[in-house]
């Protein structure tokens, strides 16, 4: 097997371990995701897909490389939003004005919120939280994908 075939297969394992990693602290873990954290799997799905580059000829390390950079750039920022460098989506953060809320409006927007919520964290492991690994390990596996595609020459 060439190396750029090895680099791919370490990537797209490196892309498996991750959505394995995040479903396992879901069914074993019995930790919820929130819906930022859900985004961030999608990408790793693309990458998944990019695995048929391994038997079919195309651009399909390429696809590889945009899903684990897009998985990265939601963990970025999904990583802004629990450390509260900027608001998340309205779907899954705290906060807000309640002052001017009748008890009516102030029950239905509990009763609306979310069960679990992008602005807290969960998880962390040496200062960065779950949403901080994912991006920095999809960033590296994004390189690898890159990589691969220069190894062809």
């Amino acid at each position: 097997m060439n190396r750029s075939r090895q680099v791919q297969m370490l990537a797209l394992a490196g892309s498996a371990g991750l959505l394995m990693g995040a479903l396992a602290f879901q069914y074993i873990g019995g930790m919820a995701p929130c819906a930022l954290c859900i985004w961030q799997r999608w990408p790793h799905g693309v990458a998944l897909v990019a695995g048929l580059g391994l038997v079919l000829p195309g651009p399909w390390a390429a696809l590889g490389a945009l899903g684990a950079a897009g998985s990265g750039a939601i963990g970025v920022y999904h990583t802004g939003v629990e450390r509260r460098w900027w608001e998340g989506p309205a779907s899954c953060t705290s906060g807000g004005d309640l002052s001017g809320l009748s008890a009516q409006q102030l029950l239905d927007q509990i009763l609306a919120a979310p069960v679990v919520r992008c602005d807290d964290v969960a998880w962390e492991m040496l200062g960065l939280s779950m949403a901080s690994w994912n991006a920095v390990l999809s960033f590296g596996l994004a390189a690898l994908w890159l990589l691969s595609m220069r190894l062809r020459d």
